[in-house]
């Protein structure tokens, strides 16, 4: 019996198999940590793209139409593909100078989601509103799952906020109703 207790000791036959059996799930872990965190970091992107690219076909224009919102809300859906577009909401404002720095909204528009609130005032970072100007905020929720880990978390909401000034006018008029 103390013999093949000595021959088990020294045997290295299957100690390759037992290495990995102990490894495999962490480097399976790590492969699949990796791949979500590039998907996630391409889905942030988008979803800033998508804010900057919205503010600024509204702040190429002087007056916007309801048909001019609604491309825009067609055209930013179209950038984040190949993700979903369920549940993606976009808010498209023209924020005026109410005089200390701030914006008052002009009028405001949304898809997925409620538009602010007309008059309504907007905290403005320092430097952006210029005094007697105005500004385009546009501001993109996206509520991202992931593929790999949705049983294991729930959905992480991906949010950017982009501001522009107007390029061809002072302020820009807005749409009579909102798609």
């Amino acid at each position: 019996m103390l013999s093949w207790l000595r021959k088990a000791w020294r045997a290295e036959g299957g100690l390759a198999a037992v290495e990995f059996a102990f490894l495999a799930p962490v480097l399976v872990a790590m492969f699949l940590g990796s791949i979500e965190l590039t998907t996630a970091l391409a889905c942030k992107q988008k979803v800033t793209g998508l804010a900057s690219t919205a503010a600024d076909l509204i702040a190429q224009e002087k007056a916007v139409a309801t048909a001019d919102i609604s491309n825009v809300f067609s055209a930013v859906n179209a950038i984040v593909y190949p993700f979903p577009t369920t549940g993606m909401k976009i808010v498209v404002s023209s924020l005026v100078d109410n005089g200390s720095g701030n914006g008052k909204v002009a009028w405001s528009c949304a898809q997925n989601t409620t538009a602010r609130a007309t008059n309504g005032v907007v905290t403005l970072p320092s430097g952006v509103m210029v005094s007697g100007g105005s500004v385009i905020l546009t501001e993109v929720t996206y509520p991202y799952s992931s593929a790999i880990a949705k049983y294991m978390t729930s959905t992480t909401n991906m949010t950017s906020s982009f501001y522009a000034r107007p390029r061809r006018s002072t302020t820009i008029t807005g749409p009579s109703s909102c798609p």
